[in-house]
């Protein structure tokens, strides 16, 4: 029950309905609010408890001062919490621990039990493994249940065990696509309340329900199994950027183009901790569609979300998508009583203001390794001449290929090797999804072919997409170019892209050939799509079907031919662009109400072989001893009710130097399970065969295989072990052996050794360390290899919260400063004092850290401690966030 100091309880009528409401208007200066703002702003003033949420917090969002920097903190408790396979697993093995932990202090282990709805859909275990083929998708399918059976039996007893907890089984769709099309409220009602429907989710890309007015964002999955127990998430006020969309797309652009622009714009401008709101005339002309692509990229900028607001595109969207009549009606009641309603002609105030003529647009793609990298189509060629030099020491190295048919081909540096349609960010977009198609089907009628190199691959966020695609009677045109379903779920952009054809692999890593992958997805960084692959390209579908056509990133599409038609007459890209209107037509003779209804009528129940798993009983899960995918974790081993004081670091060892840009790719396990690795090993010595060693993502409930790919990414660069790419370090435990100096060893044996022999480990790091997907095991992995500190010059928000939630202490070098201006090789020893600070409820704004060298020389500086709210302060005196939770549920 809410406190209510603000008399601000009141109802509203819907119909034959009657819901509880907050009104905004009860808190002065609300009006003026940002919408994503007014959000929060009812957040409070419905979960007011007097202690944790208190009338002062109320008046500090309601007197909000834009121009400020954000120092007050607040309690956010979302509606929900949204989940995927890779991140959910361990979230669900977590709560399960947990159980065991409470009922091992003497509570009661029901306790332990989602408080808000949480909803997990399997989209990240499905592998291209088979492709080209009519029968692709159901060959997966196989292959998906056969590898990951325990993980999907453990979450079937999950989904009975925990109240709260539902589960969309696999081949049904990608977890955004899902949230946005069916799972999303917009509103929410629970116990006779309506209010804003608000989430976490386990995936940073979680932003795409942004689109729809739900206020949301990534976490970690530790944050997110904290606020499923009810806990709030800790977070200051932040900077709200306006951003402002006047005018429409051109011609032959697409919302693809439009998000790469602005993931530029905004990551040029700086967002990262701020939240980006569109507002302006143009709104009313973005799609909801557009709009959720838009969404969708906020962690590509680094913003913590990119929301629209309601307006009668939202209530469209909500109406197509299936929802009830009643839903639209409250969804439009509730946004004009609350002034959430978009006003094109009310300017609201905001911290920093961005703008963009959509008129401007042009046809873009992106990379090779960053989704901020923006090129322009007629650019492309060129500019992928220019970063070819850091790939490859030649520009050209013609490569004999023979496929198993007997014919044969050459391949070459930039040959398209993957053309992939895939990920949430564009699938959900009918508009690029169909133009693609129609693209598909006037490349047939000209004859055209795509190259023989070129792994084809359409993998859909929902089961409406080939409902649209029959319907419209495009699908035989995209299988004749071999884009055929492969599997409902993330596949090329998460990194299962599965193997290229043995030939074709054989060349290019024979040659070491840089060779390309283009995909209709959201991320592209080194090492993540497919180990044979050095550059990525982000492109909108279309351009995906476009330089599969091509085969070659030297080829230029604004102005080449793509190859040519019976006649021997040239094709261009320009003569099988389909116009506007066509796609428009389409679009609207395709698609209609009811495809949604039948795609989610049972959208939890899942066809024979989910229904046929067994599944375990009882409210705590028993492990399988001899499980190498889901094993019980060490987080609570030997806690005690009351935790120890926190202590300062004394003679730490430094595990990795790293350079800036350091995403949590490179720090959490992702991708394939490279053989040799010490994660290979442990599953060889556990009896697993190389052909089923799967993902690490699949593997993610198994903190054994994940310690051991911690830093393990096959493009990390370890400035300790100059010249080694991969997870290695040297092993100052070893430094008596041999020459003296330290031998260079795997990341994961030195840590061992280390903590073996008692010595703490800290990271060294650069700018935007931890920029990426909410990966909780980048924290995980970091706690669990003996990382006590971390020290960088900057971080992105997630890994910096999910590091504190691991027990694990992020700081930062002084302003301007950074381990090379400081003179730091990372072969001196680190102590680090002040931490005992913490015991006595003071959060010190520096620390004192003293490095000291082989020649006995020291350097000392003062690191900034970025633990940001009093909140976080308690998570890291507890060793953690669960830790706390758990003391708190006990105590």
């Amino acid at each position: 029950m809410s406190a209510n100091s603000f008399d601000a309880r009141s109802s509203l009528q819907v119909g034959d309905e009657s819901y509880e409401i907050f009104k905004l208007s009860a808190v002065e200066g609300s009006e003026r609010l940002p919408y994503s703002l007014k959000v929060l702003l009812e957040n409070l003033l419905r979960t007011e408890d007097g202690a944790n949420i208190t009338a002062d917090h109320i008046r500090a969002l309601g007197n909000w001062d834009a121009t400020a920097q954000p120092s007050e903190e607040i309690q956010f408790t979302p509606a929900r919490v949204i989940m995927q396979d890779f991140t959910g697993v361990p979230c669900v093995v977590d709560l399960a621990t947990m159980r065991e932990a409470v009922k091992e202090l003497g509570g009661d282990p029901s306790k332990i039990n989602p408080l808000a709805p949480a909803e997990l859909v399997i989209d990240h275990s499905v592998i291209a493994d088979k492709f080209g083929t009519p029968d692709a998708f159901v060959q997966n399918v196989e292959i998906e249940y056969g590898r990951n059976k325990e993980r999907y039996q453990f979450l079937r007893w999950g989904q009975t065990a925990f109240d709260e907890f539902k589960v969309v089984p696999p081949g049904t769709g990608i977890v955004h696509q899902v949230n946005i099309e069916h799972l999303a409220r917009t509103v929410m009602v629970r116990g006779g309340q309506a209010y804003p429907d608000t989430c976490v989710g386990t995936d940073s890309h979680t932003t795409m329900v942004n689109g729809l007015g739900v206020l949301g964002w990534g976490v970690g999955g530790i944050e997110a199994e904290a606020a499923m127990l009810g806990q709030p998430v800790s977070m200051l006020i932040p900077r709200v950027v306006g951003f402002k969309l006047t005018g429409e797309l051109p011609a032959g652009t697409t919302a693809t183009d439009l998000v790469l622009t602005i993931t530029e714009m905004l990551r040029k401008h700086g967002v990262v901790g701020k939240f980006v709101e569109f507002y302006g005339d143009g709104i009313g002309a973005i799609p909801l569609a557009n709009r959720a692509t838009i969404g969708n990229m906020s962690p590509e900028f680094g913003s913590t979300c990119a929301i629209f607001p309601i307006d009668a595109e939202t209530i469209n969207y909500l109406k197509l998508t299936g929802r009830s009549e009643q839903q639209l009606a409250l969804v439009e009641a509730y946004a004009k009583e609350q002034g959430l309603w978009h006003d094109p002609s009310v300017e609201p105030v905001y911290s920093e203001y961005l703008e963009l003529d959509v008129s401007t647009v042009v046809p873009s793609i992106s990379g090779p390794k960053r989704p901020q990298d923006r090129v322009v189509l007629a650019e492309a060629a060129a500019k992928f001449a220019e970063a070819l030099p850091t790939y490859s020491a030649e520009a050209s190295k013609p490569t004999a290929v023979t496929a198993p048919d007997g014919s044969s081909y050459e391949i070459d540096n930039g040959a398209v090797v993957i053309a992939s349609i895939t990920s949430c960010t564009n699938t959900s977009n009918p508009s690029v999804m169909l133009g693609a198609a129609l693209l598909a089907k006037k490349a047939v009628e000209k004859g055209l072919t795509v190259k023989p190199w070129v792994k084809t691959t359409l993998a859909p966020g929902s089961k409406v997409v080939m409902d649209y695609y029959e319907k419209a009677g495009l699908l035989p045109y995209m299988e004749k170019l071999g884009f055929n379903l492969v599997g409902y779920g993330c596949v090329t952009c998460i990194g299962n892209s599965g193997p290229l054809p043995e030939e074709v692999s054989a060349a290019v890593n024979e040659a070491d050939l840089a060779v390309v992958s283009v995909l209709s997805g959201n991320r592209n960084f080194e090492g993540r799509i497919n180990p044979d692959v050095k550059m990525n390209y982000l492109a909108s579908p279309p351009l995906v079907v476009a330089y599969a056509l091509a085969g070659n990133m030297n080829v230029d599409i604004t102005r080449e031919a793509l190859g040519q038609d019976a006649e021997g007459n040239d094709v261009f890209l320009a003569d099988i662009w389909p116009t506007e209107q066509e796609v428009a037509d389409v679009v609207a003779g395709s698609i209609d109400e009811a495809m949604f209804d039948k795609g989610y009528q049972d959208v939890f129940a899942g066809d024979h072989r989910w229904q046929s798993l067994p599944v375990p009983t009882g409210n705590t899960f028993e492990w399988d001893a001899e499980s190498t995918y889901v094993r019980k974790p060490p987080y609570f081993e030997g806690m005690a009710k009351t935790p120890s004081p926190v202590t300062d670091i004394t003679d730490a060892r430094v595990l990795a130097k790293l350079g800036d840009s350091v995403t949590t790719d490179h720090i959490s396990p992702a991708g394939n399970i490279k053989p040799g690795t010490p994660a290979a090993q442990y599953l060889t010595a556990n009896g697993v065969e190389k052909r089923d060693f799967n993902s690490y993502g699949s593997r993610r409930g198994n903190h054994e295989v994940m310690i051991r790919g911690t830093f393990a990414n096959i493009r990390l660069r370890n400035q300790i072990a100059p010249g080694t790419e991969g997870g290695y370090t040297r092993d100052f435990t070893r430094s008596a052996e041999g020459d003296g100096g330290a031998p260079v060893s795997f990341i994961y044996d030195a840590s061992q050794n280390y903590q073996a022999a008692g010595i703490p480990l800290v990271v060294l790091a650069g700018k935007e360390y931890g920029s990426g997907s909410s990966r909780d095991w980048a924290a995980k992995g970091t706690a669990l290899l003996g990382v006590k500190a971390v020290i960088a010059e900057s971080y992105e928000r997630i890994h910096r919260s999910n590091l504190i939630g691991m027990g694990v202490l992020p700081l930062q070098f002084p302003e301007g400063q950074s381990a090379d201006s400081l003179g730091l090789t990372g072969e001196e020893t680190f102590s680090i004092t002040g931490v005992t600070e913490l015991n006595e409820g003071r959060t010190p704004k520096t620390l004192k850290v003293k490095a000291v060298g082989a020649d006995g020389t020291s350097t000392e500086f003062d690191a900034v401690v970025r633990i940001d709210t009093p909140g976080e302060a308690d998570y890291y005196r507890n060793g953690g966030i669960l830790q706390y939770v758990l003391r708190s549920l006990i105590g």
